[in-house]
């Protein structure tokens, strides 16, 4: 069998969305040709049809080629380990947790559902919503970790929620908080951290949450 012809993985389609976003900073692809090759992209079954939306691109490596960083040649040399600070002054890592996957599609978590303490959303041209009004909380703080390419992420809020996006890094993206940043006063506080890639989060409450604070 051929090169060509063998089958892709994820880690395939990955390497060659981050090809593409490079393409995009180097002024060779709008950002329609991106969303279009993306979406070919993810689509793929094969090497040949993963390669058609890179062999265009002048300097660009093709899948076929793509293999894992080789190890270093130098010798291990032993470094000291650096000092740890003491726990008081270290922040707290987020606990593992469930992972919402998305791919060229729609997923939602409403109603009365479960919320962890940590949740990973790891989406790709999808549209997720995670709305928190009527969920049923383990913990006054939850950890979202996000890693997107090209998707529309809402998260729905009751009123007296907080969250915190400032730990999210946007690439042709946007994060837009439409609520409390904090601190973690109210009976949820959402902390969001990771990248979005040509797509955009948003935190919000529900729809005529604005109307109700006028005529309440």
């Amino acid at each position: 069998m051929e090169a060509r012809d063998l089958r892709v993985s994820d880690a395939e389609r990955e390497h060659v969305g981050e090809l593409l976003q490079r393409a995009v900073g180097q002024g060779m692809l709008s950002l329609g040709e991106f969303t279009e090759r993306m979406d070919t992209a993810l689509a793929a079954k094969t090497r040949a049809e993963l390669n058609v939306v890179l062999v265009d691109l002048p300097g660009i490596q093709l899948i076929s080629e793509f293999t894992p960083p080789p190890y270093p040649d130098q010798p291990y040399v032993s470094r000291p380990t650096p000092p740890v600070p003491p726990a008081a002054h270290r922040l707290p890592a987020p606990p593992p947790g469930d992972v919402i996957r998305g791919r060229m599609s729609s997923v939602s978590r409403t109603g009365s559902w479960n919320v962890p303490p940590a949740l990973e959303v790891n989406t790709r041209m999808s549209t997720v919503t995670l709305d928190f009004t009527r969920a049923v909380m383990a913990t006054q703080v939850v950890h979202v970790t996000i890693d997107d390419y090209a998707s529309t992420i809402s998260l729905v809020v009751p009123e007296e929620a907080t969250v915190d996006l400032n730990g999210v890094e946007t690439v042709g993206g946007s994060a837009t908080n439409k609520v409390r940043t904090g601190p973690p006063i109210g009976p949820l506080h959402v902390v969001v951290r990771g990248k979005v890639r040509f797509g955009n989060v948003t935190a919000k409450h529900p729809f005529g949450t604005s109307i109700r604070r006028m005529f309440g």
